[in-house]
């Protein structure tokens, strides 16, 4: 399954929204990607599940669509 992670680049400062990116990462769970990523230096705000017409979606519409695969 691949989840969509929200994230900014500075765990130091305040999250701002403007400044928020995006990863999309191969998992089983929430839990397990938020595993994979913790020693990325990442201020993670949200993860979700994208699947479904919404995994078409992003596929298709996201220039920066690419999928992490971590071990």
């Amino acid at each position: 399954m691949v989840f969509k992670v929200y994230y900014q680049e500075d765990p130091k400062n305040v999250p701002v929204r403007e400044h928020t990116q995006v990863i999309y990462v191969e998992g089983e769970s929430e839990r397990e990607v938020r595993d994979k990523i913790k020693d990325f230096p990442y201020n993670i705000e949200y993860v979700e599940a994208v699947t479904g017409a919404y995994y078409e979606y992003e596929k298709k519409n996201k220039e920066d669509f690419n999928v992490l695969e971590l071990g």
